[in-house]
């Protein structure tokens, strides 16, 4: 990867000095995966950290959006400003984000202090895109108090968000079989907070109740300082939103208060920076391999049963272990 250049921390300059337009460049360079964004990331990274980061998860047709808008107008109101990331479906034609969040979402662009970006997941699975993560610190060294990540409709297993969001908030509905996922492990578990959203609909109270039981089976199985939040909302009615963003902030107080909060983002740079240093170290191997032809070569004596897999991973991973730092550098 190439060192951090002049051009480079004027580019981030812009971006601290709040250009839209070179924050917007930024994420499209990070989605693309396009080497121009690290740099740039080099020099912003000192100015991260101070945003506070909520994820709104659950399953299609919960309302998500709605309640992400929602939350949006309440959290200015409070004089926070706020990025928001509506991770959607990809397009299979253009690799896009196929619903679009943001159109949804039009009237709050209106407002300064909201900045919106729509991102596909392009195959990526967790509910989320690949390029999440660097697109929350952008978004956070552009200056954004609040940043909202609402994930795609999630199943029971895609839980990534729990690895990016300070606080995650998982939005039920009555009648979309919720009552029954909530008796399962994997996404119910990774919810700090539930919001059961269109909450004047037949099945609320049940729902409700499910829900109840289960926080109360989790607490007896594994004990917890906190105990997850029950919040009712209509978010279309704009009913229960304060509520929300109160059981929201109740939580973030918490973090704070127990030293969670910084526990959590230390695994979280833990886990990141060991992700960041198996992609590169796996995008130089894998350039090596395929410049030389050596993986076609090792491909074909796998299919013809020369060669296992096992072994060939175990001499690949010897020899650049075997090799000094320089030429390992020499050979990406």
């Amino acid at each position: 990867m190439k060192g951090l250049l002049v051009k480079d921390m004027d580019y981030a300059n812009e971006i601290l000095g709040g250009s839209e337009r070179a924050v917007a460049r930024l994420m499209s360079w990070l989605e693309d995966e396009d080497e121009r964004a690290y740099s740039v990331m080099e020099a912003l990274y000192p100015h991260t950290g101070k945003a506070f980061i909520l994820g709104i998860t659950g399953s299609p047709g919960a309302g998500k959006s709605t309640l992400t808008d929602k939350l949006a107008r309440q959290i200015r109101k409070q004089g926070h400003s706020v990025g928001i990331i509506a991770v959607d479906p990809s397009s299979p034609f253009t690799g896009g984000a196929l619903l679009g969040d943001r159109v949804r979402m039009c009237e709050l662009t209106m407002d300064p202090e909201i900045y919106i970006r729509s991102m596909a997941t392009r195959g990526f699975l967790g509910g989320m895109a690949k390029a999440t993560a660097d697109v929350v610190r952008a978004l956070d060294a552009f200056g954004k108090d609040v940043i909202i990540i609402e994930t795609v409709g999630v199943g029971q297993d895609e839980v990534d968000i729990i690895g990016i969001a300070d606080t995650t908030c998982l939005v039920l509905v009555p009648g979309l079989g919720d009552v029954i996922q909530s008796m399962k492990a994997g996404v119910m578990e990774i919810a700090d907070i539930f919001a059961i959203n269109k909450s004047d609909r037949p099945g609320a109270d049940q729902l409700s109740a499910e829900v109840s039981n289960r926080i109360e089976q989790d607490a007896r199985i594994k004990p917890s300082d906190w105990t997850p939040s029950i919040v009712r909302t209509v978010a279309v009615d704009d009913v229960g939103v304060d509520d929300l963003w109160k059981a929201i902030e109740n939580h973030r107080d918490f973090l704070k208060s127990s030293g969670r909060f910084i526990e959590k983002r230390r695994e979280r740079t833990r886990k990141e920076t060991l992700r960041m240093i198996h992609g590169e170290i796996f995008r130089i191997v894998r350039e090596q391999l395929q410049t030389t032809g050596e993986l076609d070569d090792l491909v074909e004596d796998i299919l013809e049963r020369k060669r296992d897999p096992y072994s060939v991973m175990r001499d690949v991973v010897n020899s650049w272990i075997a090799l000094p730092p320089i030429c390992q550098k020499e050979a990406s």
